[in-house]
């Protein structure tokens, strides 16, 4: 008899091998790095947020604000306008800050130092612990303000680019006040209100004058500390039909 062979298809398939599952750690860290991704990504938003989102919408409103000033004081020269002080409205701001050397546009300035103020991208006068010196007094004093360096229209992004002799002029409706910078602290105490005296002693100046001093936080990206820049008041240029900057400014 001849010998048969089977079909290699006859034969019983073998079974497939059992998939493994995952073990309680396996699973853990698949968890685990679910959460993190999904960390990373809110914290990669708020970054975004707060270093980019806010400057947009600060600098929307501080346009806004600021062409309303400019407005106002436009509306003070027409005749038919009504009789008033708006040439110093500190609720709508006092006038612009231009400093150069930061590459920065006009800064709007208005009254208070809280984040509610300076949160729309502008500068903010003292009113405490220090009252500043506004320019417009006869008085001699200290001009002094602050702005956010991060976040917010971060006007005083680049101060550290400030050195002795950069012009710091500001605006009003009738006046051009124009300082020299003649000291910097880069790095105090936020606690260190002796920086805002009228007669600011921590910058070398021992006798009664007009100054400014801008400040804000520092390192960059944080608020530990402060960064201080003092100027000294060299004139006042009267405002022209043509409202012409002075020669700091071309």
């Amino acid at each position: 008899m001849a010998a048969t062979t089977e079909d290699p298809q006859d034969q019983p398939a073998a079974p497939a091998p059992r998939r493994r599952r995952p073990g309680r750690i396996a699973k853990a860290v698949s968890v685990l790095g679910e959460l993190l991704i999904t960390a990373g990504l809110v914290l990669g938003l708020f970054v975004v947020y707060s270093l980019w989102w806010t400057n947009v919408v600060a600098d929307r409103k501080a346009d806004q604000e600021g062409d309303k000033v400019r407005d106002n004081w436009a509306a003070s020269d027409d005749s038919a306008a009504p009789e008033g002080p708006v040439g110093l409205d500190t609720k709508d701001g006092i006038g612009f800050l231009h400093v150069p050397a930061m590459n920065s546009d006009e800064i709007l300035v208005k009254k208070g130092t809280s984040n509610d103020v300076l949160n729309d991208g502008v500068a903010g006068y003292y009113t405490d612990p220090v009252k500043a010196t506004l320019p417009t007094s006869d008085k001699n004093g200290n001009f002094s303000l602050a702005a956010h360096r991060d976040g917010h229209g971060a006007e005083f992004h680049n101060i550290h680019k400030l050195g002795k002799g950069d012009p710091i002029v500001f605006e009003t409706k009738d006046k051009w006040y124009v300082y020299k910078v003649y000291a910097t602290l880069p790095e105090t105490s936020k606690y260190n209100v002796r920086v805002l005296d009228a007669v600011p002693k921590e910058s070398g100046r021992k006798k009664a004058g007009k100054y400014i001093t801008l400040t804000t936080c520092t390192p960059i990206y944080t608020s530990r500390y402060r960064y201080v820049v003092w100027g000294e008041l060299v004139r006042v240029d009267e405002v022209d039909d043509r409202r012409t900057p002075p020669a700091e400014l071309r």
